[in-house]
């Protein structure tokens, strides 16, 4: 029985079992209405959303701290902390005034000095932050509610900085904490001034995590869109309830026992809108981006030839339809890097993932190489759908151009912490992971921290490609969009040509909710203000 048969039959079977595997708490109809049960992509495994990039913490982490500025669905920052800020003439100047009223969970003001400390933290793992960092002259509290910013050359994409839904965001928390951890040392206290706080007693790594609203917050006046505006919380506590397997989350959400799952398996779509009861819609018009993360520092991938030997073999469509099957209204082959159909999407350098596949060129480049049987340690984490279908793939990929296969079969939790380990493949390290870039974050180079590629400064795998950073500049002091995109497709063929990592396609994936759920909108997080329960 081949895997999309073995789930039909599993959720089929699950929908007719009394609680499919879940066994939800008894409560009151007026508590079940202010308590929402939402299934997130993976387990919350760690909740630092400055030290690591994983979706799934920074999914979380909205919910606990907030942002100077944050993206709206234009993909446009608006002030969210702030209340003003000006500029100085020659641009080299920010001051920034913090908003009235904002308070931490454990009931402290927020502080400008509070504001600097967080920022120093997240710099140095940001790209963004990174270029920021490089500029920085003076980074002070003028006093309790103003900061000034001095830089040694103008910005002007600094409210993006601080307000970019990508990972890491610019989080802000108390000084006494950011200041107490480098942004390479996780933290173990979770205190914010979001609008819910984490209930760490009820806390369960691989079971649940629960956040209850925050009464301290006070909510911008504005209409919320994304990241921005009044974030209205419309109940008082948030579960999540970590489902690992497809049939069970399918059949919980069938039974009524969780409200909102964040993404079904394609091939559960048709059961669940059979179900008058359920909505299914497209979680994000933008999609996303898989991806075929390779280790630079260390063979077999620190050689070139053998990521291209990787491009020449790989075929998107194997890719893609593992991930959401033969539909191809939801997905599409990706011979780049940036998002379809947004302005700065290019095919440039992109040949060697069009058309047939090339297993003789693929071999030919791994002996050129003078590959040696060394072993591709890959890590595969098997609790998260669109990393175990794609790991799948590149098993048998890898096996058929003669690579010797290490697979590490594993969770996400744990690929997240064994990803930021620099150590070669056979002494705990890694060759290559699979993962995915949302749509909103691939969208220009400096938001993107998988195709940057500085070396140690790079996203895990730390490529060290000069001809791709060289284009970074460019871009920021490009006049008009024709520049822009004279200088994306330079960067695009230099990251192809050296392939910073290997695009696996581009697919859109599906949320699911119970009909009683209203508030629930499209981007690419599932944003928990505004949504109600009746």
């Amino acid at each position: 029985m081949d895997r999309r048969s073995f789930i039909k039959t599993g959720v089929a079977a699950g929908a007719v079992a009394a609680g499919g595997g879940f066994s939800a708490p008894a409560l009151s109809q007026g508590a079940n209405a202010r308590t929402l049960r939402f299934v997130p992509q993976a387990n919350l495994a760690n909740f630092d959303p400055i030290w690591g990039t994983q979706y799934v913490v920074r999914n979380a982490a909205v919910l606990v701290w907030d942002t100077l500025y944050g993206f709206d669905d234009k993909l446009e920052a608006q002030r969210q902390m702030v209340e003003g800020e000006t500029v100085s003439s020659d641009g080299l100047v920010w001051t920034f005034k913090l908003r009235s009223g904002l308070r931490f969970h454990d009931n402290t003001p927020v502080l400008a000095s509070d504001v600097v400390a967080s920022i120093n933290r997240w710099m140095p793992r940001d790209p963004m932050g990174q270029l920021l960092r490089a500029l920085n002259q003076e980074l002070v509290a003028v006093d309790d509610t103003t900061f000034r910013w001095t830089l040694s050359r103008p910005f002007p994409k600094m409210k993006m900085a601080l307000g970019k839904n990508a990972t890491p965001m610019c989080f802000i928390m108390p000084a006494r904490i950011a200041s107490r951890f480098d942004s390479f040392t996780q933290i173990n206290e979770f205190i914010g001034s979001g609008p819910m706080r984490i209930v760490t007693n009820e806390w369960v790594p691989g079971a649940r995590a629960v956040f209850q609203r925050f009464d301290g917050y006070v909510p911008r006046n504005e209409p919320a869109s994304w990241l921005a505006g009044g974030k209205r919380m419309m109940v008082d506590r948030v579960e999540w309830v970590i489902m690992p397997d497809p049939a069970t989350a399918s059949a919980a959400l069938q039974n009524g026992e969780i409200d909102w799952w964040e993404n079904p398996l394609t091939d559960l779509v048709p059961v669940l809108r059979r179900n008058r009861n359920i909505r299914v819609d497209i979680a994000d018009p933008l999609g996303n981006i898989g991806a075929f993360r390779m280790n630079h520092l260390h063979k077999p991938f620190n050689d070139v030839r053998i990521r291209r030997a990787v491009l020449a073999a790989m075929s998107q469509e194997d890719y893609m339809t593992a991930l959401v099957g033969n539909d191809r209204n939801l997905w599409s082959a990706l011979p780049g890097f940036f998002t379809p159909n947004t302005p700065l999407y290019s095919e440039e350098g992109g040949d060697i993932l069009k058309g047939p596949r090339n297993m003789d060129m693929a071999r030919r480049l791994l002996a050129e190489a003078g590959y040696n049987n060394e072993p591709v340690t890959c890590l595969v984490a098997q609790d998260q759908p669109i990393t175990k279908a794609m790991g799948d793939i590149t098993a048998d990929l890898l096996k058929r151009m003669g690579m010797n296969v290490d697979f590490v079969a594993t969770d996400w939790g744990t690929v997240g912490q064994r990803r930021a380990m620099k150590n070669p493949p056979g002494q705990g390290g890694w060759s290559m992971f699979h993962t995915w870039h949302a749509g909103a974050d691939a969208i220009n180079p400096v938001v993107y921290n998988a195709v940057r590629a500085n070396g140690d400064g790079a996203w895990f795998g730390w490529p060290n490609i000069p001809a791709v950073e060289a284009e970074v500049p460019n871009w920021l002091a490009a006049n008009s969009l024709a520049e822009e995109r004279t200088v994306i497709g330079r960067l695009n063929r230099a990251a192809m040509d050296n392939v910073v990592y290997a695009p696996t396609g581009f697919f859109l994936s599906y949320q699911a909710w119970r009909s009683n759920v209203s508030g629930i909108v499209k981007g690419p997080i599932p944003f928990p203000w505004g949504v109600s329960k009746t």
